[in-house]
């Protein structure tokens, strides 16, 4: 399997390890990308870009090429894109994070939500994980229709006194709320208007017509877990963990069912669609450089951009849930709409920020190191939180810190 692009002077870790996940790791098609106080240090692709079988596919399964411009859907990496929506409209002074998600949104007060914060939102704390009543694949996919099942659901905990994993029912609550103070722009506009044209992203939140004609994405599916190799443990995870998503009435079953059956996500209908819990398309590039933008300047289209002012980046990076989390069963760590660096979803270091894709994508910036990292894939495996490709490559990057003369004591 050849690996394609280019990787900076002191960077060549990343390109090694890169290879050794198709090697070793079962990698079919993938891309990492790494930004370093703006600048591009790695960009990297390689495999196939449909991970199975095509409909009229030119030749056998998944042999098409990844290039350099293939896209994925890059499931719960979206949140942390879609976090800086209601962040942006925070710094703007058009959003308060400390207002009830009500004085936006009256219907949802219903249920004893007249409590639940703006905030709560993103921090995982609303109590609203899961749906009574899970929407099919058509009602999911309705812009109308998952905010107004939210509304109507009763919270599970109280409102801001714990938190658990918000896995689809955060989209809903963030896209919702995004169009009553926008005056009806959606998550999924906002980011394609100020954020992804500004800085010419391959990222989208409900993917074009025209990206989809042009065949801009690959497709996505399940890979088969990979054995380690080297005589290395074959990491399982805890019993708790194994019960919880084993057992039909518990939370993190529920909060993962709450679109059931699950949508085909290689449907253009489905990625079409503007959900910001679970369905962007991005490069890794695009992934990437969206979180250079959060820390630092980035050349535009036209002009240097950055998103975050410093106040609105240690907001985003500063602790507002910890511990065992209801959903995961884990714990988690989160600012707001992002992950924290933890055991449980390990970036560079203590004071990154960034969002994983179940099964494998990964974004992030770390600002002490000046470094954005993102990783794509269109194979798909059981992790949650900490896939073992993408840290691998996380690794690598810390490596390559060391090689060209960083204060690795910070990272």
């Amino acid at each position: 399997m050849d690996v394609h692009g280019t990787v900076a002077e002191g960077f060549e870790p990343v390109r090694d390890a890169f290879a050794g996940n198709f090697a070793a790791l079962g990698d079919r098609g993938a891309a990492v990308a790494v930004y370093r106080d703006g600048r591009k240090v790695v960009d990297l692709w390689g495999g196939a870009r449909d991970v199975d079988a095509t409909d009229g596919a030119a030749g056998p399964p998944g042999t098409e090429p990844w290039r350099r411009g293939t896209a994925q859907v890059v499931r719960s990496a979206t949140k942390g894109v879609a976090a800086a929506v209601p962040l942006l409209l925070h710094q703007r002074g058009e959003l308060d994070l400390d207002a009830p998600v009500g004085e936006y949104w009256p219907e949802f007060k219903a249920h004893g939500k007249e409590r639940v914060l703006v905030r709560h939102v993103l921090n995982h704390r609303a109590g609203l994980p899961v749906l009574d009543r899970p929407l099919s694949p058509e009602d999911a996919l309705d812009p109308l229709r998952g905010p107004r099942a939210v509304a109507a659901q009763a919270p599970v905990w109280e409102p801001g006194t714990d938190h658990g994993y918000h896995a689809l029912t955060y989209g809903w609550m963030l896209d919702e709320l995004v169009r009553r103070v926008t005056g009806g722009r959606g998550a999924g506009e906002w980011i394609a208007d100020e954020i992804a044209r500004p800085l010419d992203l391959d990222l989208w939140v409900g993917l074009p017509a025209a990206e989809e004609a042009a065949g801009r994405a690959g497709r996505v599916g399940r890979l088969p877990e990979a054995e380690p190799t080297g005589g290395g443990p074959r990491l399982r995870p805890k019993r708790a963990v194994t019960e919880a998503y084993g057992d039909p009435a518990s939370l993190t079953r529920r909060a993962f069912a709450a679109i059931t059956p699950f949508p085909d996500q290689n449907d253009p209908a489905y990625r079409a669609a503007a959900l910001p819990a679970t369905n962007g398309v991005a490069t890794a590039d695009g992934l990437a450089r969206f979180y250079a933008a959060l820390i630092g300047d980035v050349d535009g289209v036209t002009r240097r951009v950055r998103l975050f002012d410093r106040a609105t980046m240690e907001r985003a990076r500063a602790k507002e849930s910890a511990g065992p989390d209801r959903v995961l069963v884990v714990g988690t760590r989160f600012g707001l709409g992002y992950m924290l660096h933890g055991s449980a979803s390990p970036f560079l270091s203590p004071g990154s920020f960034g969002h994983p894709g179940r099964g494998g994508a990964l974004g992030f910036a770390d600002p002490e190191a000046g470094v954005a990292f993102g990783y794509v894939t269109n194979g798909f495996r059981k992790t949650v939180t900490a896939d073992p490709r993408a840290q691998a490559l996380v690794r690598a990057v810390r490596e390559s810190l060391r090689r060209t003369g960083s204060d690795v004591d910070r990272v």
